[in-house]
């Protein structure tokens, strides 16, 4: 592959870490995921933080946590949450398996992410909660989403998957809700191959989020005498106090994702380099006639780019998919815009997700005219970005 989502991912340093854990023979997590645990939540903003064993799995322990008996503002079956129709499927998922009802909304086209005046349309007496998506390093404007938040006494769930490391107004993307989530999946902002991390505030959040990953035990979760004298009878390292999964990382994932994390900052600049050497080596090309258009920001966003998307002209549409791979064929590895239209994905119609069979426009152009390429953490050169462009204005080809 030529130009892949990313490429050489891992430097030594990060190789040594794992390999350092494996030496150890510890490798169940321990110390070094509480350590990164403590160093995400301060360098984030966040008051607590805890890994699990991918970005989708942070996703499916907000939704348990907001479904929880304990949880104080708890969902219900029926309860509405309202989702952006481009979304991935992991964000969704978890809405589905709490018996909750997720209710598509429709996006911004020069941004890709939700439509606040269709939100705004979407909100009734049933609904209970907002899950934001923020598309490949982006976000909707986070101070109009908390005012409708607070308006509609809603909880707010943001799925920063694809966005560790961007903030709006200064503020990491992640915390203005009750919970952040971020992966830690291969080509994302940082890799340790699998890996996640969930946010929040209070302490009886963190402490729900810590049994629900580990089993619904009470391990590491400080308890009152009183209670623990109501169970002495019970070997209290084996104490079940909730429901749980197993969701935790491992330490191998944990030493590589805080050494990836010490550098994100670095890995954004170049990121962002990368993505202006691209655009401009396009525009600045004698082909150069308008064939893409790019995602627009606003002066509050500080963008932490996954990738670098894409709308076609118009005039390609029912090209795209043979434009897509050419690409491939020149080695430009692609991807759809998260899933694209999700009221098209066929789950979608298995589990009538879209009983209005409502018509989302702009997600819809997205999915016809949108895909993204990589932005790699090492600075690409000027031939590198020809290339690119070379590969990119190949769609001439299909007048």
């Amino acid at each position: 592959m030529k130009y892949p989502l990313l490429s050489n991912a891992f430097n030594r340093k990060d190789i040594q870490s794992g390999i350092n854990v494996l030496k150890s023979k510890q490798i169940t997590m321990s110390k070094i995921t509480y350590d990164f645990e403590k160093t995400f939540a301060k360098k984030n903003g966040s008051k607590f933080a805890v890994m699990t064993n991918s970005g989708s799995s942070a996703n499916l322990l907000s939704l348990s946590a907001i479904t929880n008996p304990v949880f104080s503002k708890r969902l219900y079956p029926g309860d509405e949450v309202l989702i952006p129709v481009i979304c991935w499927s992991t964000s969704l998922w978890p809405i589905l398996q709490h018996q909750l009802k997720p209710v598509f909304v429709d996006v911004e086209l020069n941004t890709f992410n939700i439509c606040l005046d269709d939100l705004k349309k979407k909100i009734s007496k049933k609904t209970k909660a907002i899950l934001l998506v923020h598309v490949l390093g982006t976000s909707v404007d986070m101070v109009k989403i908390n005012k409708i938040v607070k308006k509609n006494n809603l909880l707010l769930i943001e799925d920063t998957c694809e966005s560790l490391g961007a903030k709006f107004n200064k503020k990491s993307l992640g915390t203005y809700g009750s919970f952040g989530t971020y992966s830690f999946y291969y080509s994302h902002q940082i890799t340790s191959g699998e890996g996640g991390m969930i946010v929040c505030n209070k302490r009886s959040h963190y402490n729900l989020l810590k049994t629900l990953r580990s089993h619904g035990w009470s391990r590491n979760i400080r308890m009152s005498k009183k209670f623990l004298n109501q169970y002495k009878n019970i070997d209290q390292r084996f104490l079940f106090i909730n429901s749980g999964y197993n969701l935790r990382p491992t330490e191998i994932q944990s030493a590589i994702a805080n050494n990836q994390f010490n550098r994100l900052k670095k890995f954004m600049k170049i990121r962002d380099n990368n993505r202006k050497l691209i655009i401009n080596t396009l525009e600045q090309h004698k082909n150069w006639q308008d064939q893409f258009k790019f995602v627009k920001l606003s002066k509050n966003i500080q963008p932490s780019w996954f990738g670098l998307p894409i709308l076609i002209n118009e005039k390609f549409k029912t090209k795209k998919q043979i434009f897509l791979k050419i690409l491939t064929k020149q080695g430009i590895e692609n991807r759809p815009i998260l899933s694209g239209n999700f009221a098209n994905q066929p789950a979608s119609k298995l589990f009538n997700l879209n009983p209005k069979r409502e018509k989302f426009k702009n997600a819809q152009i997205i999915e016809d005219l949108g895909f993204f390429i990589g932005l790699h953490t090492q600075q690409l050169s000027l031939n590198d970005a020809k290339y690119i462009a070379n590969s990119l204005l190949k769609i001439d080809q299909l007048k």
